[in-house]
Parts: structure tokens; sequence; C-alpha cells
């Protein structure tokens, strides 16, 4: 086992040891690597465009750091998608990306669908809704899988630094995180445990591991991912950034139910899949939840799937635009 003390020393960085985004680039540069920007989008009309014109501005016209920056939607019905053409995004529907696939809903469809749709050698996924959003929300992640070949996949985490100067603060991810995935990670995969938020939507991913990756469609992706990551190349594959903080929007207790629900059975398949577990039952797709109306009792039934796509690399059309890879 990795001692984890020293992978958090190794393969834990702040952002701002990559301030120097001209050295960055010329690295990138001289290791003749692509780099694409993907933002799952579905009705995010209010925060895209500040987004796409900070990253193009900062990371494509005054460091050419990025190739390519693309929005890839889930069918909004708001103008996420014209306001992202008119700020110089790539856009494309999910739904237009390998059709003879079909098109399912959930942010793991748009995750999976970019993998075949951008070039990018590493592709780089940042949410559309972060209020506070800065260049270090791309580069932070990037950097360290340029300067170092053997890290592959690596997270962000936020909302406050490791320590200041006068005090040590408590870190942790968010309500999902410290309620299931980290009681779940310290139980059947300790050295996962040491990633503070294994949940963040923001993350940096070599091709060549990513199109190795099954995606489930829902909730459970990032940490399939993880999981599937660990199992394959170990710890030292994994790194994470903090990049300080990150605002956006809270959800209420019932939608975290939803999450927590789809996550609880990717992990269960991943325990079963990987042979730590035998003998599970059929699992459910149901979710329970209850209200009050008067004096009623109400059953509220939400049918939560964690369908999964299967690894890009076996997707016969992906293989052919990328070369038949033989």
């Amino acid at each position: 086992m990795t001692d984890i003390d020293n992978w958090l020393r190794s393969n834990t960085f702040h952002h701002s040891q990559f301030w120097d985004l001209k050295r960055l680039v010329e690295e990138k540069e001289k290791q003749g690597l692509l780099l694409s920007l993907c933002i799952p989008t579905l009705n995010e009309e209010k925060t895209i465009g500040k987004e796409l014109v900070l990253f193009k501005s900062e990371l494509m016209d005054r460091y050419p750091l990025l190739d390519e920056i693309a929005v890839i939607d889930s069918g909004s019905t708001d103008r996420t998608l014209e306001v992202a053409a008119a700020f110089g995004a790539d856009v494309y529907r999910s739904a237009d990306i390998l059709p003879d696939l079909g098109s399912r809903l959930g942010k793991g469809e748009n995750l999976w669908k970019a993998i075949y749709q951008l070039k990018g050698d590493i592709i780089v996924y940042v949410d559309a809704d972060i209020k506070n959003i800065h260049p270090r929300f791309a580069y932070g992640l990037i950097a360290p899988l340029i300067y170092r070949p053997e890290i592959k996949y690596v997270k962000a985490f936020y909302d406050r630094p490791l320590a200041t100067s006068k005090e040590t603060r408590p870190l942790g991810g968010g309500r999902v995180t410290e309620i299931l995935v980290r009681p779940l990670f310290s139980l059947f995969f300790p050295e996962l445990s040491a990633l503070v938020q294994p949940l963040s939507g923001e993350y940096a991913v070599r091709r060549e591991l990513l199109e190795r990756l099954p995606f489930p469609i829902g909730y459970g992706v990032e940490t399939a991912h993880l999981i599937d990551t660990y199992s394959a190349w170990g710890l030292e594959a994994i790194a994470q950034t903090d990049l300080d903080s990150r605002v956006h929007r809270n959800q209420p207790t019932r939608d975290l139910g939803r999450m927590a629900f789809g996550i609880l059975h990717a992990f269960l398949t991943r325990l079963r899949l990987h042979g730590i577990v035998s003998g599970l039952p059929e699992l459910t797709t149901m979710l329970r939840q209850f209200q009050t109306r008067a004096d009623e009792y109400e059953q509220l039934l939400f049918e939560i799937s964690e369908e999964e796509r299967p690894p890009m690399i076996d997707v016969p059309a992906y293989r052919e635009k990328r070369g038949n890879m033989d």
C-alpha cells in the first residue's frame, strides 16, 4: 500500500505552484501535446458566458495553453447554446455525437462523448456553474500532467487551503462526500480516502486513460472513475490540486439523496466487478422519498439509472476515427 502521507506530499499540489503560464505553454509545446477544455452544460446561460470569456482570453489568446474549448450540452431549453457560440466555444449537442449509439440523459454521457468529439491528448473538464471562475480551474489541473508524465488523472479540491500562516483549518468535501463516499472509501479503498474532494466536477485526464474507462451516465461517474483508475494504475497515477475556493449553487438535501443513490449504485457495481464482494442482489433503480400534503404522507418515486457506457476504445467508430488503434 502506498504511504498516504508520502502521496499527499508528492501528488497534492496548490495552483500557485503553476503560476508561470509561459513556462507551462513552452513545456506543452515541447511535448507536442494538444489540450482540450470541455464544459458540460444543461441550462447554464447565466454563467457560461463569463467562463468562456475568461478561458479564451487568458488560456488561448494570451497564453496558448488550450487548443480547443468545447461545450457539450444535454439539451438545454434556455439560451446556453446561443451564448456559448457567441463567446467563441465549439458547441455540440450530446445527442448529435455518435447518434447511432443513441442518447442518454446525464452528465456522464456528455463527458463520455467528449472523448470522441474532442482532439486533445489531455481533456480537462470544468463545470459550467462556477461563479468565481479563474484560469486556475484549468491550468491548475493540467500542469501536473505536463510536468509529471507518470500522473494520469488530476482532481480538483477547493473551499479552503490546507493551512494558512496563522492557523490550520478543517478541510473536506461536500455533504455527500463526507457522509457517504469518504466512509465507503475508508472501508474498501483506504488509499482513495486521501482525495479531499473525490466528487469534484473539475479534473484533467490523459486520453490514454479516459478512453479505457467505462462511464456511468449519471451521478456515479466520478466515483467509478477513481476506483477504476486506482485499480488499474494505482494511487501514484492520481493527483489533486488545491484551487482555493469555488462558489456555486448548493443543492437541496432531497437532490443530494438522489445523487447519493446513484453513487452508491455505481460503488456497489464496482465492488462486484473488481471481485471485492460477491452475492450482491440485483440493484433496484428506484429511490423512494416522502413529503407530506395536509394529512397525507405522499411517496415520491424516482427512477435513477446508472447505466454505463463502454470504454470509448471499444467503440468501432472511435477506433476508426483515431486510426483503428490496432
